[in-house]
């Protein structure tokens, strides 16, 4: 145990640092040059001393912030592996149906849809009124666009050709009022119009009863009525409420630059063999 006297001494040291303190804290605020002066040296001799004992904290610091960024590489590696698994275990399927496409076409005879060839075009600008969703593209006859031909960007389908002059022509959007295109879903194979209605959404009018429609599902080009060419990629749907049925498109309609006009030969029977 601390004798008394130790006791007593404690408590005077304690009191005379306290007050050494507060009169320093004071004088330091008052601006006395004599205190600057010895605050100043009493900088310039431990400015040395925290630089040295720093060192080794910031030090600690560093180390822990490379062993955290190793931690995060080594999780996004196994991340990446794990996506890079997938993806060539996708690569392998689609080999594989890829071959076996090969594979039924040579046993089919099937014929690819070599009638199709395309003109690449700018667009120039918006035309019409607020009631229609038209573009003017810098192409016309005298390029091989005509009437009703299929207009597609590297996304998907944006409308048809509706009037062609010699050096332009009038694209008819998809989400136009008047615009009216046999498309069907991907996956089911059904049938349905998709029909413009002048807002982002068109609508999937007269699909089939049976047909059960979810977001997410693709939508493409039917090619009945011969106008357009199957399987052209239109968009998918967005919502199904209230019994209607609303199609995001692919394209941005709003930002197109540059697109192709399709020159689609329809199929036909030849009839100039004799005996048929």
């Amino acid at each position: 145990m601390a004798s008394p006297m130790g006791l007593l001494f404690n408590r005077f040291a304690f009191a005379f640092l306290l007050a050494l303190g507060l009169t320093l804290l004071v004088a330091g605020r008052s601006g006395i040059g004599p205190v600057e002066q010895v605050r100043t040296g009493l900088l310039d001799v431990l400015a040395p001393v925290l630089d040295v004992i720093s060192r080794p904290v910031a030090a600690i610091n560093a180390l822990a912030t490379e062993v955290e960024q190793l931690s995060r590489v080594y999780d996004e590696n196994a991340r990446l592996r794990e996506e890079n698994a997938r993806l060539l275990h996708w690569q392998n399927v689609a080999r594989s149906l890829e071959r076996d496409n090969a594979q039924y076409r040579r046993l089919l005879n099937v014929r690819t849809r070599s009638n199709v060839t395309y003109i690449t075009a700018r667009v120039v600008g918006e035309s019409g009124g607020p009631f229609v969703k038209t573009l003017l593209l810098a192409a016309g006859e005298r390029d091989g666009v005509e009437a009703n031909q299929a207009v597609v960007s590297e996304l998907g389908l944006v409308g048809r050709i509706t009037e062609a002059g010699r050096n332009a022509a009038r694209i008819l959007l998809i989400t136009d009022l008047n615009s009216r295109i046999p498309v069907m879903l991907e996956s089911s194979r059904r049938r349905a119009i998709l029909s413009g209605d002048n807002t982002a959404r068109p609508l999937l009018a007269f699909l089939e009863a049976e047909a059960v429609v979810r977001p997410g599902d693709r939508v493409i080009t039917s090619g009945h009525g011969g106008l357009l060419p199957p399987g052209l990629v239109v968009g998918v749907v967005a919502s199904v409420a209230e019994g209607q049925v609303r199609l995001r498109p692919f394209v941005d309609l709003g930002r197109l630059e540059r697109v192709n006009v399709l020159r689609y030969r329809r199929p036909e029977l030849d009839q100039s063999r004799d005996g048929t």
